[in-house]
């Protein structure tokens, strides 16, 4: 893709993937596959961090790691939403074909990032303990617990400061670098593990500190090809500043998407709280298999990723028609992804399970959140595409407010009424299907509104000129 410089000059931008012409199903399929690969590396530092301290430390490890997930997402949800805004800029000037307009995007977002990547770590480490013994930690797991989320929160900056530029890199079509990064310091990750647990003997404290090294040798990587590339996507520290312009879009766009985000954790705490009720055993059962769950769902959320930058393109370059097509391949390809992976899970369900519980206990309360999860979990890649699919359409208050009443509302409805009525952890576990089968019905509906709107709006502004 060319675009004239600030000189009037012809510049290629790197790496970049034309997204407003077919065939989009081929485009689309390439696109996504290294995005999975990202993902499932992303998600290999919380599973590594489980599989050492579950083999060398035992199954109260396992649950002091596995109950700081849902409150840690909580409390960056909100300002990790900015980075979809981020992308969906991005996307939208470079379908427009804005070179000057996504710079400005690029040095806001990543000055923006950082600032508040800081806020959160400071917030979150004073706060650490108080938050676990709202959601009723056990008293058994909080000391580790709270250990583990103290260390966590000095990745955060890292952590906001590689989501945000990756967010940006895959909206100019290059979603390869990014899986670079990743594979990297992944590597970094499960080396120090290893290391600091078997070598030092350190405990959840040694796979925090391996998790945040690996976080920020991303980031400055990440960082460190921005300033080096050519294009619109080139960093300069001289140029780094707030733009109010930019900032406002990226919130209209970024906020509903962190609220939604923040909301979502936040049912899950509750959920989480529900099922710390039951016990450690319970809890490490359910953190195993959620642990296992979430390699599936990254893999699925790839296709939120592909979705929100191939139809963000187009509404940049106006191809209203093609949104379509684009959503139609995206909920075949999350489809089988999903299908495939939770087949996975559940054939290979007891040797993977073991690899973070020891306990004949805790295998069991995984293996009754997995049969209920795996097997339904396309469900929840439909509804995360259909969400990306709108907004990349300009419509992230919709699917903000789909999403608060279909997958948070009800979820928390069903835990004060039909858990309260019926406590079991299945219970618990059967909220999400029903949840996300009512939330990705209303999400396509809307698309298709909204979709049926614009075409019909460019052709009269057609008729007009005409």
């Amino acid at each position: 893709m060319w675009f004239f410089n600030r000189k009037g000059i012809m510049q290629r931008v790197k790496k970049t993937v034309d997204m407003t012409e077919g065939p989009f199903f081929k485009k689309m399929l390439l696109f996504a596959i290294p995005i999975v690969i990202t993902g499932i590396l992303q998600c290999f530092y919380n599973a590594a961090d489980l599989v050492v301290v579950g083999q060398f430390r035992g199954d109260l490890a396992v649950a002091a790691v596995g109950s700081t997930g849902s409150l840690t997402n909580l409390i960056i949800g909100l300002f990790m939403g900015l980075s979809v805004g981020a992308g969906v800029c991005v996307a939208h000037h470079i379908g427009a074909k804005e070179p000057d307009e996504v710079k400005k995007v690029v040095h806001t977002s990543v000055l923006l990032s950082l600032i508040c990547g800081i806020v959160i770590a400071v917030f979150g480490f004073v706060f650490s303990k108080d938050l676990l013994e709202l959601m009723d930690t056990p008293a058994e797991v909080l000391p580790l617990a709270t250990l583990y989320m103290k260390i966590i929160f000095f990745g955060v900056p890292a952590s906001m400061v590689y989501n945000y530029v990756s967010s940006m890199i895959r909206s100019v079509g290059d979603s390869k670098r990014p899986l670079i990064f990743l594979a990297i310091s992944g590597v970094v990750n499960v080396v120090l593990n290893v290391f600091l647990i078997v070598v030092f003997g350190m405990g959840v404290d040694g796979v925090a500190i391996a998790t945040i090294v690996s976080q920020y040798l991303s980031a400055i990587m990440s960082v460190v090809y921005l300033m080096k590339t050519s294009g619109p996507l080139k960093l300069s520290f001289r140029e780094l500043r707030i733009d109010g312009a930019k900032v406002k879009k990226m919130l209209h766009i970024g906020i509903p998407s962190g609220i939604q985000s923040t909301l979502f954790s936040l049912s899950n705490v509750l959920i989480q709280s529900s099922i710390n009720s039951f016990g450690d055993v319970v809890v490490a059962g359910s953190a195993a298999s959620s642990s296992l769950e979430g390699f599936l769902y990254i893999a699925m959320n790839s296709m939120y990723h592909v979705a929100l930058t191939f139809v963000g393109q187009n509404v940049g370059a106006k191809k209203f028609k093609n949104i379509k097509r684009i959503t139609a391949y995206s909920a075949i390809l999350v489809v089988a992804i999903g299908l495939i992976g939770g087949a996975i899970l559940l054939t290979f369900r007891y040797p993977l399970i073991s690899l973070y519980v020891t306990s004949n206990a805790a295998m069991d309360a995984a293996m009754q959140r997995m049969f209920i999860i795996a097997g339904t979990y396309f469900l929840c890649g439909l509804m995360d595409v259909f969400c990306g699919v709108l907004r990349a359409l300009d419509r992230s208050v919709t699917a903000m407010v789909i999403s608060l009443g279909g997958a948070c509302g009800l979820r928390i409805l069903w835990i004060q009424t039909m858990f309260r009525w019926f406590p079991s952890p299945q219970m618990v576990y059967i909220s999400y299907p029903i949840t996300w089968i009512i939330t990705l019905s209303f999400h396509l509906i809307f698309i298709i509104v909204v979709s049926k709107k614009l075409i019909r709006r460019q052709k009269e502004e057609l008729v007009e000129l005409k």
